[in-house]
């Protein structure tokens, strides 16, 4: 370089351009690696790819050797065109039908844009095949949630739980009025009984939590990445739960008269269970599971047609609720 030449200035335009291809050309190339190959720092790497995510690429990280590696989700040029046959496109629109209790989240806005695209290549032909095929199911929806009010709030959320970004929710708990102020990271998206939880790690808890989504009334995204733990698994979190709501498990037994109990023993109700029949026709239904609450409301629906055999305080609360119950109606 001759003297008195500046030298010339790397643009984070450039960088970002070099980085985007370091990162397409291999399977998962890590922060060290990118740091190495552009020059600069890990604080500036960080920014960058918080660029490239904000640009819209389909930016991913997993666990190679011990390292934390980036890749892009796929290569969309590479995709070859996608077929589907009749009965697939029946699937997706029974499914589509089933999402009509998300009305008012981006996850049923973004399943619309997926049938307009899908319909927008199909052939004319084809095309009104669709419409009698989104007639073929009928969804009977009933105690749906109004998402409406926090559209906003779950894109938010939907945007953090894809990119790994810490959240700061105001959170109204059931029978409180006042709002608390929580800071999750956000680990999963629960769909249960057709309501939506988001389960995350609070730091003001120290613990994880579940939070009706609902009940969310902000949401702010922090700059702040989290990194998943490498041993969390939702479906391991969540097994010894009846429900959602995590307790100590206890064992559960239950006799369901012989009108309802073809009904009860034909459904799986908690991995524990066994179900035994007896000569009456009754079944006998156990379990182990927590979520003492939930437990009490699923028997309840039953009314005269479950008895609550074991743990006995259990049996001794519900006898309880039904003696007030009693009362209501006399």
């Amino acid at each position: 370089m001759q003297k008195g030449k500046p030298a010339k200035k790397y643009s984070q335009a450039g960088r970002v351009h070099d980085t985007i291809r370091l990162i397409e050309a291999r399977h998962g190339i890590t922060i060290e690696e990118l740091a190495e190959e552009t020059g600069v720092n890990r604080r500036t790497i960080h920014r960058d790819l918080n660029a490239i995510l904000e640009a819209g690429y389909p930016l991913v990280s997993e666990w190679l050797n011990g390292s934390k590696a980036y890749r892009f989700l796929t290569r969309f040029k590479d995709i070859p065109p996608i077929n589907f046959t009749l009965q697939e496109l029946m699937t997706l629109s029974f499914l589509r039908s089933q999402l009509d209790i998300l009305k008012g989240t981006p996850f049923r806005e973004d399943m619309e844009a997926i049938f307009h695209k899908v319909n927008s290549v199909l052939p004319p032909r084809y095309a009104a095949h669709m419409e009698r095929i989104a007639r073929v199911s009928l969804p009977l929806l009933q105690g749906g949630r109004d998402y409406g009010k926090v559209a906003e709030p779950l894109k938010l959320m939907r945007d953090a739980l894809l990119y790994q970004y810490r959240l700061t929710l105001g959170y109204r708990p059931p029978g409180k009025r006042r709002t608390a102020e929580y800071k999750v990271d956000p680990y999963t998206l629960i769909f249960y009984k057709g309501g939506l939880y988001l389960l995350g790690y609070a730091h003001n808890r120290k613990a994880l939590r579940t939070f009706a989504v609902e009940r969310i009334s902000q949401v702010r995204v922090e700059k702040e990445r989290f990194e998943m733990p490498e041993e969390f698994r939702p479906e391991e979190q969540l097994k010894s739960a009846f429900g959602i709501v995590e307790e100590k498990a206890m064992t559960v037994k239950v006799r369901f008269s012989p009108q309802i109990a073809h009904a009860v023993g034909d459904r799986l109700w908690h991995p524990t269970q066994k179900i035994r029949r007896e000569r009456d026709g009754s079944a006998l239904l156990s379990f182990t599971a927590g979520g003492r609450m939930e437990i009490i409301s699923w028997i309840l629906s039953y009314g005269r047609y479950a008895e609550v055999l074991e743990p006995e305080d259990l049996r001794e609360e519900v006898k309880g609720i039904v003696t007030e119950m009693a009362g209501l109606y006399k």
